[in-house]
């Protein structure tokens, strides 16, 4: 047999091994006790939950804007009924992130023109879009990941409204 390249010790005493163990014992039982923090990007500050209370009205005047755009042309409604129905969706989890929020009686500026519901409404989309995102970044954690994910939504409508 060679000779191993490293000398033998002798082992861990059953003293040192049962010393180490409850060492590690007691540091996973501390690892496991410890809790963080609140995280800081959950905390929600005065002025952030004005504002996405501000976003909500934003996008119940969006969803109004689709209702009067489809009361004026019907065929624009058959057309982007399933962009209405997302509208509604982000409302939703706009106002479950805003608890304190209360349904308002919001309308756009101006009734779509004749002929020019497409064209007004994309306006429209554009505007909520730009408003959501701009008070994304304002925001933290979920509330801003939300904004941004509707304003990103809102400018595949403007896309397609196009």
């Amino acid at each position: 047999m060679p000779p191993t390249p490293f000398p033998v010790s002798r082992a861990f005493s059953r003293r040192t091994l049962l010393g180490v163990c409850t060492a590690g014992l007691a540091v996973a039982a501390a690892g496991c006790t410890w809790s963080p923090a609140v995280d800081e990007r959950d905390t929600v500050t005065s002025a952030q939950a004005e504002e996405l209370t501000a976003q909500v009205a934003v996008q119940e005047t969006l969803v109004r804007a689709y209702e009067l755009a489809f009361a004026a042309d019907p065929a624009l409604a058959a057309a982007v009924a399933d962009m209405a129905a997302q509208a509604d969706e982000q409302l939703e989890r706009l106002r479950g992130a805003a608890p304190g929020s209360t349904p308002s009686a919001t309308a756009p500026p101006g009734l779509p023109p004749a002929g020019q519901g497409q064209a007004w409404l994309r306006t429209q989309v554009a505007v909520a879009a730009a408003s959501h995102a701009a008070a994304a970044l304002g925001q933290s954690g979920g509330r801003a990941a939300l904004l941004g994910s509707i304003a990103a939504g809102l400018r595949g409508h403007d896309a397609r409204l196009a």
